[in-house]
């Protein structure tokens, strides 16, 4: 089976992109770098040609409100009316837990005009919405800088090892889309700012982190639900404090 990734050059895309060659399938990596640009729409034919999934993974290099809102928008519909030109028979992409949710987030409310635009296209479609990734708890820990102090909201997190993610795209890749949304989560929720004590704990950093309920993330004010999956999510299965003991999270 042919199979293209968008972005398939990045963190989730190129080890999607080893998944599915290993099982023998005919993946093509796209992206700026191999000359496919989903945003101005170059090398989309030629790349999308013959190809019967398309697994997008891409993100906004900008996350400034209107940079991030024009860089779905721009992409995701240069991409459905190439594939629906081409013939794809399954749009796989990537979204984000509380892309409905946290609407006082630019990146959310992107993330969102992105999913509506999936749905409402003729390309049959699956949404993966996965939590916040462990790989990014570090720039989530700095966001919250306030003077010598981090200052995080307690409110839960359900974090997921980004391996754990790109297993389940795989997975779903090769089976037949759902025209609907699944969630995937971590096996363990944390108030955010224990999370970040964790991290910090394993760095031998010593910065205290205060809890403070109108903490910003990202933009958004946070509640219990914000960042934790619904009813019936898959569970990557990935502890944090096990990956937190890897050398890659040093």
């Amino acid at each position: 089976m042919k199979i293209v990734v968008i972005g398939g050059n990045g963190l989730i895309g190129s080890n999607v992109v080893n998944r599915l060659r290993l099982i023998g399938h005919e993946i093509i990596a796209a992206s700026p770098r191999s000359g496919v640009n989903a945003v101005t729409g170059e090398g989309l034919a030629a790349a999308l040609a013959g190809a019967q999934v398309v697994i997008d993974v891409a993100n906004s290099p900008s996350f400034e409100d209107q940079a991030v809102m024009d860089f779905f928008q721009a992409s995701s519909r240069n991409l459905l009316a190439a594939e629906a030109e081409a013939g794809v028979q399954h749009h796989l992409a990537l979204s984000v837990v509380g892309a409905d949710r946290l609407t006082d987030s630019g990146y959310m409310r992107a993330k969102a005009a992105q999913e509506a635009l999936i749905e409402a296209s003729s390309v049959p479609y699956t949404i993966l919405r996965a939590t916040q990734f462990f790989e990014f708890v570090e720039s989530i820990v700095h966001s919250g800088a306030d003077g010598s102090a981090i200052r995080l909201s307690p409110a839960l997190i359900q974090p997921v090892a980004a391996d754990d993610v790109c297993a389940v795209l795989a997975d779903l890749a090769v089976g037949a889309p759902l025209n609907g949304m699944i969630e995937l989560g971590g096996p363990d929720r944390f108030p955010l700012d224990e999370l970040a004590r964790k991290f910090l704990a394993a760095r031998g950093d010593t910065h205290e982190v205060i809890a403070d309920v109108h903490a910003r993330y990202f933009g958004a004010e946070l509640n219990d639900r914000s960042l934790v999956t619904g009813d019936n999510p898959r569970i990557g299965p990935t502890r944090f404090q096990n990956w937190l003991l890897h050398p890659s999270a040093r």
